[in-house]
């Protein structure tokens, strides 16, 4: 039998738009994170869920995000491949960046290494502007350091602007 080495890997989630059939962006989200295992990538921990303002600020509805931690033996680029196939079956559709969603899934860190191949960027270029990805990837991931930079994941949120709006989500 062949041996399998899975790598571990950080995604994060989101969605300001409700797609088709559910009730809410949030229930499509937890929905879209159930079918992660369909793709080959095994859900390990999932982040508070967060309320987040839209970055850059527009008038867009506010995204509620999330960051999961999970494993998969998927290179980054089929990695990426499979989140793009989740998102569409989602009913996204690509079209300006920034655009509002119905679901969005990048890959933040693929094994703590640093990939720049083919359109395929790991760990992901904004993961260190973003403070819709800074702290639910602080709550699955406490030690996380940046792969390029060695920063800790403390030290990326002390630096975020301050006007970027987040809010824990309630419970549901």
């Amino acid at each position: 039998m062949k041996d399998v080495t899975t790598t571990a890997i950080l995604v994060g989630i989101g969605a300001n738009l409700v797609p088709d059939g559910y009730a809410s962006a949030r229930e499509g989200c937890e929905a879209a994170i159930a079918r992660l295992a369909e793709v080959a990538i095994t859900v390990t921990a999932v982040s508070a869920w967060y309320e987040t303002a839209p970055v850059p600020v527009s008038d867009q509805p506010w995204f509620n995000n999330a960051v999961i931690a999970a494993h998969t033996d998927l290179p980054p680029g089929k990695a990426l491949a499979a989140l793009h196939h989740i998102e569409a079956g989602f009913g996204r559709v690509r079209t300006v960046r920034n655009a509002a969603r119905v679901l969005d899934l990048d890959l933040l860190d693929y094994g703590g290494s640093v990939h720049d191949v083919g359109g395929i960027t790991v760990p992901h270029p904004r993961l260190h502007e973003r403070a819709f990805v800074l702290l639910p990837l602080r709550d699955v991931a406490p030690a996380y350091r940046h792969p390029v930079s060695g920063l800790h994941i403390d030290e990326m949120i002390g630096a975020l602007p301050a006007d970027q709006q987040i809010r824990k989500a309630d419970r549901d």
